[in-house]
């Protein structure tokens, strides 16, 4: 597992669904460079259990995420003819229609190795053959990507770990107020709370209050 953050985001070109309904064959994380914040989310497995909650719950949010300028991507394992689908199914028989955000199709398991959340490692045994220690599928993952391209934020919850969404967007109006106020964010800071200042007299202020 590495650690990411304050290093460039690993850049990826892969086939995908966006909008819902639409395959393509080369989605990339480029393209967003510069121009909006990203937050990257895997997810273990199409047509699990906890898996849809997830999608659906970024789904519920996508809109605050837009007004934020951040772009909200999905990736696992599985192909994007999964992903499609699963985006068929109903959500009362535990599909994910109605998500429209893109969902990437990390088919060679590449992205998830370059993100470090890949559950399992391949290695060869004492006959040479290649053999998986592990599912091989992503842990729940998720990455807070500036315009710069630097992860600033990354999270990594066990297979069975749901997430919470709401604390995702709290962490991006923590990022965009650090950047616009050039503050920092205590201890459970919320969108409309104060910063502090960096420094001893800062703290103590705030301390203080």
């Amino acid at each position: 597992m590495s650690v990411l953050v304050g290093k460039k985001a690993p850049l990826f070109n892969s086939p995908a669904v966006i909008n819902g309904e639409e395959l393509v064959d080369s989605f990339s994380l480029e393209q967003f460079i510069g121009k909006k914040h990203v937050i990257l989310f895997f997810y273990p497995k199409d047509f699990t259990f906890v898996c849809p909650t997830e999608l659906h719950a970024f789904q519920e949010k996508l809109s605050e995420f837009k007004s934020r300028n951040v772009e909200i991507i999905a990736c696992s394992t599985d192909t994007e003819e999964s992903h499609w689908g699963w985006l068929q199914v109903p959500k009362a028989n535990g599909g994910i229609q109605g998500v429209t955000y893109p969902i990437i199709a990390d088919t060679t398991k590449t992205i998830s190795t370059n993100y470090g959340v890949l559950a399992g490692e391949y290695h060869y045994n004492e006959n040479n053959e290649l053999v998986a220690n592990g599912p091989m599928i992503a842990y729940r993952g998720l990455f807070l990507i500036d315009k710069e391209g630097i992860v600033r934020h990354q999270l990594v919850n066990d297979l069975p770990l749901g997430r919470n969404v709401d604390e995702a967007l709290r962490i991006v109006d923590a990022l965009q107020f650090i950047e616009e106020k050039g503050e920092v964010c205590p201890a459970n800071w919320k969108k409309g709370d104060e910063g502090m200042n960096a420094t001893f007299k800062g703290v103590a202020e705030y301390l203080g209050k």
